[in-house]
Formats: structure tokens, sequence, C-alpha cells
């Protein structure tokens, strides 16, 4: 099988066309939560916390000279990383835990119980038999 016919029949897998549509889907969406927790979440949350923009939190560890940047260790945004990772984390969450509870409820409807099959319908006339002999 040639090369090419192989990476066909792999690419044309639902697997990998799901997880391309997935990986599309979740660059969109961590779009959304960044703006959300940066242009919604974060003023706020700042603003309780005395004004403060986590995005400009700093600390210098060397400062700049002439020919040099200034070293920064920038925690605030690493804070701010970990408040967007949260929000994202708790978004799936929320979103598969109502998938969940749909596939609960088709699960809860009752079903029929099968129809016994023609031996298992044999052997309960056999025993039905058997007890008005008694």
């Amino acid at each position: 099988m040639s090369m090419a016919k192989e990476f066909k029949e792999f690419a044309m897998r639902g697997n990998v066309i799901d997880l391309a549509v997935g990986v599309i889907i979740g660059g969109a969406f961590g779009k959304i939560v960044s703006s959300f927790v940066g242009d919604v979440i974060m003023p706020p949350l700042g603003l309780l916390i005395g004004g403060v923009d986590f995005t400009n939190l700093t600390l210098v560890l060397k400062e700049a000279t002439a020919s040099t940047p200034a070293v920064l260790f920038r925690y605030g945004t690493f804070i701010q990383t970990v408040v967007d990772f949260v929000i994202i984390a708790f978004a799936i969450f929320v979103a598969i835990k109502g998938i969940n509870q749909l596939k609960r409820k088709e699960e809860s409807a009752p079903a029929a119980p099968p129809k016994p099959s023609n031996e298992e319908a044999l052997l309960g006339e056999i025993r039905d038999l058997l007890k008005v002999r008694k």
C-alpha cells in the first residue's frame, strides 16, 4: 500500500476528523473565555482588591541599564493565566455535567423487558406443569 493511500485512510477516520473539529472549537472557545476573564471577571476583581491589574504585577530582578532591558518576574501574568485555567476548567465541567445529565435521562427511561427465548418459555411451562402435579 502506498504511503499516500495509508495517510488518506488515517486522515479520513472518524476519530481524526472529530479531533480536528474539537481542536478548532477548543481554540475558539479559549479565545472567548480569555476575553471573558480579561474583560469581565478581572476588572471587578482588581477593583475589589484595590484597583490592581494582575498583568502589571511584576518583581524587578535586575534593573534596566542603557544597553539591557530590565529582568522582570511577571507573577501577575501567571495569576491571570491560572484564573483563565480555573474558569475554563469550570466551564468544561459544567458542560460535561449537563451532557451527562442528558445521557442519564435517556438511559433512565425504562425499557420493556426482553421477550423470553423459546427455551425459557418452554422451561416456564414445564415448571408450571410440575407445580400443578404436586
